[in-house]
């Protein structure tokens, strides 16, 4: 008999402590986001929390952490890793290219949640809004996979033109759906 139940996406969820937080209070915030990935429809697995000082500028955790969160997926293949904080466009690179697989954060996991469950063509668009709002300023280095195709000496590689060509319609996107929405 052929399995065709749906797998669930499983999540690493990863919290910093800072100083002006207790640990006791950063765990509060990885069981809401818990919360969030079982709505998502995903299955969170591990939790991990740093005591930082303040997340790092570079990866949100320290190299040692990064290391022990790679070393748990490698025993235990998991989906994502979602973090509790908004990541910087430069910290998701990072953090990709260190763990290699997906990276989201609170605010990319309560849009998709939003995104499932917009039921009227209105919230529907206004989630959309939402989405490429919150997508535009990120697309910088989504292509890395064109980087080697560069052009010559003062000529923009084809990564460029396709960003720019992402971006470009991105805008045209908002507009229309500000229009729609009733943003004018």
């Amino acid at each position: 008999m052929i399995d065709t139940s749906i797998q669930k996406e499983t999540a690493i969820l990863i919290g910093v402590a800072t100083r002006d937080q207790d640990p006791a209070q950063s765990g509060e915030y990885l069981e809401e986001l818990a919360f969030l990935v079982d709505t998502a429809g995903g299955v969170p697995v591990k939790k991990f929390i740093q005591k930082l000082d303040y997340p790092d500028p570079r990866t949100y955790v320290g190299k040692g952490k990064l290391h022990e969160i790679r070393d748990y997926m490698e025993v235990h293949p998991v989906d994502m890793v979602i973090f509790d904080d908004e990541l910087t466009p430069s910290q998701v690179r990072n953090i990709n290219r260190f763990l290699d697989c997906r990276i989201l954060d609170r605010n990319n996991l309560i849009l998709d949640i939003f995104a499932k469950r917009a039921k009227t063509a209105h919230a529907r668009v206004q989630v959309e809004l939402a989405q490429c709002e919150y997508l535009l300023p990120r697309l910088t280095r989504m292509w890395t996979h064109l980087e080697k195709q560069r052009g010559g000496i003062g000529l923009r590689g084809p990564g460029e033109q396709e960003i720019e060509t992402d971006r470009r319609i991105l805008r045209f996107k908002n507009i229309l759906i500000e229009k729609e929405v009733g943003r004018d």
